[in-house]
C-alpha cells in the first residue's frame, strides 16, 4: 500500500478496520508504516498482533518490543500490556514490581483496566505490600 499521501492517524484507522475484518497481514502493514512513524496506537496494535499471533508468528519477544515503545512514551494502554507480559512473564522475566510499575503508571492517567489490576496487586499481595485499603 501506498501511504505516502496519509497520515498516521489516517493509516492506523485503515490498519484497524482491517483487523476488525481479520485482514491481519493487510492490518499489520499499516500498523507498522504507523508505528515507524511514531504512532504509539499502532506501536500498541503490532504489540497485540504478536501477542496473539494475529498475521505474524506468535512472538511474546517481539510483542513486548513494541508494548514498551509505546509504554515509553506514556501510552496507558500499552502500559496496561506491558503490565500484563510482567505479571504473567510474557516475552519477558516474571517480575511482579514491575508489574506494578507499569499498572500504575496507566492507572494514574485514569485507566481503568490498570486501576482494576493495580487494586488487585493490592490485594493480593502482588508486587507490592498488602493492603486492602488501597
Amino acid at each position: 500500500m501506498d501511504f505516502s499521501n496519509l497520515s498516521v492517524e489516517e493509516i492506523n484507522k485503515i490498519g484497524k478496520n482491517l483487523y476488525n475484518e481479520e485482514k491481519y497481514k493487510e492490518a499489520i502493514e499499516c500498523f507498522l508504516a504507523a508505528a515507524n512513524r511514531g504512532l504509539v496506537n499502532s506501536q500498541n496494535n503490532l504489540g497485540i498482533c504478536y501477542e496473539y499471533g494475529d498475521g505474524v508468528e506468535k512472538n511474546l519477544v517481539e510483542a513486548v518490543k513494541w508494548y514498551r515503545l509505546a509504554a515509553e512514551q506514556g501510552y496507558a494502554d500499552a502500559q496496561t500490556n506491558l503490565g500484563d507480559c510482567y505479571k504473567y512473564g510474557n516475552g519477558v522475566e516474571k517480575n511482579l514490581v514491575e508489574a506494578v510499575k507499569w499498572y500504575r503508571l496507566a492507572a494514574e492517567q485514569g485507566y481503568a483496566d490498570a486501576q482494576t489490576n493495580l487494586g488487585d496487586c493490592y490485594k493480593y499481595g502482588n508486587g507490592v505490600e498488602k493492603n486492602l485499603v488501597e
